[in-house]
């Protein structure tokens, strides 16, 4: 059965280049158009579709505003393509916060008609698969304030943290839930070039922890959260007892860069038992064989459930490796990170 899909987008020729590629691909029906959110609400009551891509910049009613209306009255999985400017990408984390499933960017000077199609057709039939009731719930839960958590220990365990669709409201409740003493935390959220800093920086205004964007040689300590910067890979390294990170290029791994089997491998070499590695909701296989290795070498893991996850690809994968010591519900992970984190253990060997 082909998942029928409503282009929503102010530009005649993104619709255009939209309805073009998708329809090479015979799992997908672009069902129809919409050039402002008035006319795709009457779209969306007559052709039923199954996924929306939704632009965040357009007259009449914006899409941030439009989506919080569809989640509201009638939720549906949005992918939101925004430009992959500064101000693109914070309204890109307005719609996410307001139950977006995922974001792109639109085509251009860095971003290919090529890349662009490959990638939104991935999204989009990861999307129809998407649990849309617990978007709807954790777009809810995101206006309430957070209850932070405390810690009887301070550790220098580090906290690897890999998600994909779905995760970057996963990440804040995970993340606001952290108290200013938190162990070191590495994170890699699949999101384009750009987006990650405003993910980020938004991030940080809610946290006890500080939570940047990588950069090459930050140092991975307590009381702090480092987010893989799109399109680049982040690995965890050390120099004597302190652990920092490398921000780096290379070809994808796992279809992905940044890729958390890439850092999730980095951590099993240089943390060993002194990591607790954390899978969460997202479509794929990412981090799956990473939280195995990193099992190997002695870490804690956990893995989000099935019924609090967007999409349960990534999670799926590295249970069934065996890779997850505990399978938990979104809301007890941050609980269940703090507890491993404060087992004391010897700090590995330098490699």
């Amino acid at each position: 059965m082909k998942t029928r899909v409503l282009i929503v987008d102010d530009s005649a020729v993104v619709r255009e280049i939209f309805v073009r590629e998708l329809s090479r691909d015979p799992a997908i029906e672009v069902v129809g158009t919409a050039p402002d959110p008035y006319i795709a609400r009457d779209k969306i009551v007559k052709l039923k579709p199954d996924v929306l891509t939704l632009d965040v910049e357009m007259p009449r009613m914006d899409g941030i505003t439009f989506l919080g209306k569809l989640m509201r009255y009638n939720p549906l999985p949005v992918i939101v393509v925004s430009s992959l400017t500064p101000k693109g990408g914070e309204l890109a984390m307005e719609a996410l916060q307001s139950g977006a499933v995922d974001v792109m960017c639109k085509p251009g000077a860095a971003y290919t008609v090529g890349d662009m199609s490959r990638e939104l057709i991935e999204k989009i039939k990861a999307a129809a698969r998407a649990n849309v009731q617990a978007l709807s719930a954790r777009a809810d839960e995101s206006s309430k304030p957070a209850e932070r958590l405390s810690m009887t220990l301070t550790t220098n365990k580090v906290v690897a943290i890999g998600a994909s669709t779905g995760g970057t409201q996963a990440l804040q409740q995970v993340l606001t839930a952290m108290p200013a003493g938190a162990p070191g935390i590495v994170i890699v959220q699949h999101m384009p070039e750009h987006f990650t800093r405003s993910f980020a920086e938004r991030l940080n205004q809610f946290c006890a922890i500080e939570v940047k964007e990588a950069e090459d040689g930050d140092t991975v300590a307590p009381g702090k959260a480092l987010i893989a910067p799109g399109n680049y890979h982040m690995l965890l390294r050390r120099s004597g007892a302190m652990y920092y990170a490398q921000v780096k290029n290379g070809p994808l791994v796992s279809r992905h860069r940044p890729s958390v089997d890439v850092l999730f491998k980095s951590v099993a070499r240089y943390a060993g038992s002194n990591a607790v590695g954390v899978i969460m909701t997202g479509m794929g296989d990412d981090g799956a064989a990473g939280l195995q290795e990193m099992k190997t070498a002695g870490a804690d893991t956990i893995a989000q459930d099935e019924a609090s996850c967007v999409v349960f690809g990534m999670p799926k994968e590295a249970i069934a490796l065996g890779a997850a010591d505990h399978v938990l519900p979104l809301d007890r992970i941050p609980r269940k990170m703090l507890d491993l984190a404060e087992r004391t253990t010897q700090c590995p060997a330098a490699t």
